[in-house]
């Protein structure tokens, strides 16, 4: 039993954490140079991503035959997105009005503080731009950057031409299917490496910036938290309860990847272990490699939240009062900008300096008072956004008839 427990993923990945929040809470300058092993093993999942979205994507669009079936996920998916993230962007605004987080905080001296990183940022950040990028001009850099919208876009093109093209492409599809495989072994092998991130990257987080950074912004941040779990528990379990399945069971088989999360701040890291894990949870290939790639940037519901968080919070430090009106402005804008935190791996500050400029109704140096605490945020918000994703596969599946629970029982128990 006792060697079972610490071979478990699980029981690891949570001693590294706390073992990364001791040391940099005891060690901080020498936890703060430790950034390099939570960045190893993000870069080495980073590596199989492309590949692995790419033959997925191609095998499920195959899987799936009628190309009428494949706009119906898709438009599906995109029609459940936009509802539940609009709606993730009330509940933040309505929360920071109600609990007013910034109200009565003192201003401290911001000028000393650079953000020219994010202003230059938003300042070339164009969302129609944005939405044209999607389609590559070179499909080797797709796969080179690593862009997934990208790499979605290709795979889905070449897809439906091996779906059209008939019986004779077969013997692509079967080889992408075992391409695929190794890929997936791959992973395998890199994720024996996650406590590591998960103790590099939280053992870097408390060494750089200290528990310290968070008592000026405690109650910015216990409300982002209480939100985000609310979101969770109520609004996504209520998503569950109404599509017949259980939220709590779900949680309890990804926990896994929360903990990978919450350890290297970046949902990313577990995204082709999320599509396998679906698959074997019982959710057909051919919405899987739709829906959690597209997802992963239109489907960002923990940072929509902070985004219309923080803008209020803003607002309420330098103590100007939002009307109706402007708040509905607040609203238009984040579900576009909002949008563009795909763009950039941890870009909510960017967005946030973005949305700030296009609103020019509060100084984008406010952003600087978040800088501290970002990467505290930033852990909350890729759980969420995990969780909403895994959330959405599971709805549009058991809308399509695509979800087989069946197959939960041949699921391989962990060692």
């Amino acid at each position: 039993m006792t060697s079972k427990l610490f071979k478990s993923l699980t029981f690891q990945v949570l001693v590294a954490i706390a073992s990364g929040i001791a040391v940099g809470a005891l060690f901080p300058q020498q936890a703060a140079s430790l950034k390099f092993v939570g960045d190893i093993f993000i870069n080495l999942i980073k590596m199989v991503i492309p590949p692995i979205v790419f033959l997925t994507v191609v095998a499920g669009i195959c899987s799936m035959g009628d190309m009428k079936k494949l706009g119906k996920v898709g438009g599906k998916a995109l029609l459940y997105f936009e509802v539940v993230t609009t709606f993730a962007l009330f509940i933040g605004l309505a929360v920071g009005n109600l609990v007013k987080p910034g109200a009565g905080m003192a201003l401290p001296n911001l000028a000393q503080t650079d953000i020219s990183q994010y202003t230059k940022g938003a300042k070339e950040m164009d969302w129609l731009a944005f939405f044209l990028h999607i389609i590559p001009s070179n499909i080797v850099k797709a796969f080179a950057d690593g862009d997934v919208l990208q790499v979605l876009f290709v795979a889905v093109l070449f897809g439906v031409a091996l779906t059209q093209l008939g019986e004779t492409t077969q013997s692509i599809v079967t080889f992408f299917d075992k391409l695929a495989k190794v890929f997936f072994k791959i992973l395998a092998l890199f994720m024996r490496l996650a406590p590591l991130g998960a103790f590099g990257g939280m053992a870097y987080t408390i060494g750089k910036f200290g528990l310290a950074a968070l008592i000026p912004m405690l109650k910015l941040l216990a409300t982002v938290y209480i939100t985000l779990f609310l979101f969770v528990f109520v609004v996504l379990n209520l998503i569950a309860w109404y599509s017949g399945f259980s939220l709590w069971r779900f949680l309890g088989y990804i926990k896994d990847e929360i903990l990978i999360v919450l350890g290297t701040a970046s949902s990313e890291t577990v995204l082709p272990r999320m599509m396998d894990k679906l698959e074997k949870y019982g959710c057909e290939k051919s919405v899987v490699s739709l829906v959690i790639p597209t997802g992963y940037a239109f489907n960002l519901d923990g940072s929509t939240i902070y985004l219309s968080m923080a803008v209020v919070f803003l607002a309420q430090v330098y103590q100007i009062p939002l009307t109706w009106q402007q708040e509905l402005t607040i609203l238009g804008v984040l579900m576009i900008t909002s949008k563009g935190a795909a763009a950039v791996t941890g870009s909510a500050l960017l967005v946030l300096a973005s949305t700030l400029s296009a609103l020019n109704i509060i100084p984008i140096e406010g952003v600087a008072l978040l800088l501290g605490t970002d990467r505290f945020m930033s852990e909350a918000r890729a759980i969420t956004n995990l969780i909403g994703n895994g959330v959405a596969t599971l709805v549009i599946a058991k809308s399509e008839n695509a979800y087989h629970p069946q197959l939960l029982s041949k699921i391989p128990q962990e060692e």
